[in-house]
């Protein structure tokens, strides 16, 4: 966009922008939970993915920020590096990955992967933030995170590890969570329908102002409860700029000779490129002007951001649907609203940190349990299901492997999955039979026509149907709509030319190209 544009729209932008930032602020603190990251660095990530990203890309109403498809990522990284410093390394090296692949024209790399296991891993994600924050809307925040593999090092597994979650419980917590997830299943399913100040005005900003004005009842003894101070958002509050500025943490350089950072900077890059393209697709869909957004440049401007946002100490960055669709239901125009977005966060960082510290880990884990449940629907298992096994079992089984591994086996799981029900469709689909009685003496006619692509896949299916035919017939080859015949067919179809013989079977072909004779 042309700067002298930039304020072209700014009576829409303006509002959409204020709208973002309010549902930002409380996705950024949660998302930095449940990645077991500092809480500031899910600030410095919506920071960054307002202002640096919302000016570089090609996109006119996306939203980038942290995204709660990495956060299980995240999590188990930390823990296998030791340390955030060397985390936020791998953070710059995907981005820099990332920045490579849009130079390397990379942006149709999400039309390979089968949208069973898009919404699979999405779903996937969903159970696991839910059973990930319900010890901290129980008030348990000792070990709340836990191992992110079901099975875990010390003997425990995901569920023994919630029952002991509930062997610990906060009532002050359980009160604050139990009555933020009402109010948010209150706010979606029945007044935004009511009434359009229920739309301006986002649920999870009114979650996080309860919580901090019932926080502020516990603190003055108005209501018999209290909260320790774990269990409340713990952001650094600075006195003047300069020492907000110390605030940042930087990469630890000197990891980069250590395998595992480049391993996890590789499925962070094709996790977040992913993730940020399919946002892309959805985004460009309910665009009210249906513009395109160019995929390479949007690579691009992930890739710079997540730089960025990993030199100084931010959490990785995709474009994101959740603040993407709060942007076009609220009148955005351009991209000057994800940066305006950007600019209130940079503005509440330095401004209001004593006041984001009221706010209870309660209330951003009920905003995350309802996020959690949004990615993972029953109504979408139903779809799922609906749709036939050819998508059902992709589906489910990178839901379950992700659950019982982690994102990138359960990710694989799921594509082996869907690469067996694509060749299986390719072995049922490999050629078309006719039979035709045509002779006078009753001899009995195959017509079998080739499909388009026969590969080597098909051999077992081709030779089973030749294999079928009986003796004193004939056969007929039919190659003419076949652009590819493996070298293994080929060979098939010689070799069945010249033994049909003994079973007085006579063989015509039509456009068939014979092998080269060495």
């Amino acid at each position: 966009m042309e700067p002298k544009n930039m304020f072209k729209e700014l009576k829409s932008d303006l509002p959409a922008s204020i709208v973002v930032f309010f549902v930002a602020v409380p996705l950024c603190l949660g998302i930095a939970l449940a990645s077991g990251a500092p809480l500031f660095s899910g600030i410095i990530a919506g920071i960054v993915g307002g202002i640096i990203v919302g000016m570089a890309s090609g996109s006119a109403l996306g939203v980038s920020g942290p995204a709660a498809g990495l956060a299980v990522i995240v999590l188990t990284s930390i823990a296998t590096l030791g340390s955030w410093p060397a985390f936020l390394l791998a953070v710059v090296i995907a981005g820099i990955i990332q920045l490579a692949m849009g130079f390397a024209r990379a942006g149709f790399i999400a039309y390979f992967f089968p949208s069973s296991v898009i919404k699979g891993m999405l779903t996937g994600i969903g159970l696991l933030i839910v059973l990930k924050q319900i010890p901290h809307a129980l008030g348990y925040d000792k070990d709340a995170e836990g191992d992110d593999s079901f099975f875990q090092a010390d003997g425990e597994n995901t569920f023994s590890a919630l029952a002991k979650a509930f062997e610990w419980i906060t009532p002050g917590a359980l009160l604050i969570a139990s009555i933020s997830i009402a109010l948010l299943i209150l706010w979606d399913t029945v007044l935004t329908k009511k009434h359009k100040i229920f739309q301006l005005i986002q649920g999870p900003i009114v979650v996080v102002i309860l919580g901090i004005v019932m926080n502020y009842l516990f603190q003055n003894g108005i209501l018999n409860f209290t909260l320790a101070n774990d269990q409340v958002v713990q952001l650094p509050v600075a006195e003047n700029f300069s020492q907000f500025l110390t605030q940042f943490t930087f990469p630890d350089f000197t990891q980069l000779t250590n395998p595992e950072i480049y391993k996890i900077a590789i499925v962070m890059a094709i996790v977040a490129s992913l993730e940020t393209l399919l946002c892309v697709e959805a985004t460009d869909k309910i665009d009210p002007f249906k513009r395109v957004t160019p995929t390479n440049r949007e690579l691009k401007a992930q890739g710079l951001g997540n730089i960025i946002s990993g030199l100084i100490g931010g959490l990785p960055i995709t474009q994101v649907i959740v603040r993407s669709s709060a942007n076009i239901s609220f009148g955005g125009k351009t991209k000057m609203s994800a940066i305006l977005h950007g600019i209130f966060l940079l503005i509440s960082a330095i401004t209001i940190a004593g006041l984001l510290n009221m706010i209870p880990l309660a209330s951003l884990a009920a905003i995350l349990i309802m996020v959690g449940y949004k990615l993972a629907k029953p109504e979408l298992f139903k779809q799922m299901y609906k749709l036939g096994w050819e998508q059902f079992i992709p589906f489910v089984a990178t839901v379950v492997a992700i659950l019982l591994t982690d994102l990138l086996k359960g990710i694989t799981i799921g594509l082996l999955f869907g690469i067996f029900y694509t060749l299986r469709h390719s072995y049922r689909n490999s050629h078309h039979l006719q039979t035709n009685t045509t002779t006078e003496d009753g001899q009995k006619t195959f017509h079998l026509e080739l499909a388009e692509e026969v590969s080597f896949f098909n051999k077992a299916s081709v030779l089973k149907v030749l294999d079928e035919i009986p003796a004193d017939s004939k056969v007929i080859i039919d190659c003419t709509k076949s652009k590819s015949i493996a070298h293994d067919v080929v060979e098939l179809i010689v070799n069945y030319r010249t033994n049909a013989k003994t079973k007085n079977i006579k063989v015509e072909t039509i456009n068939f190209i014979e092998p080269i004779k060495n």
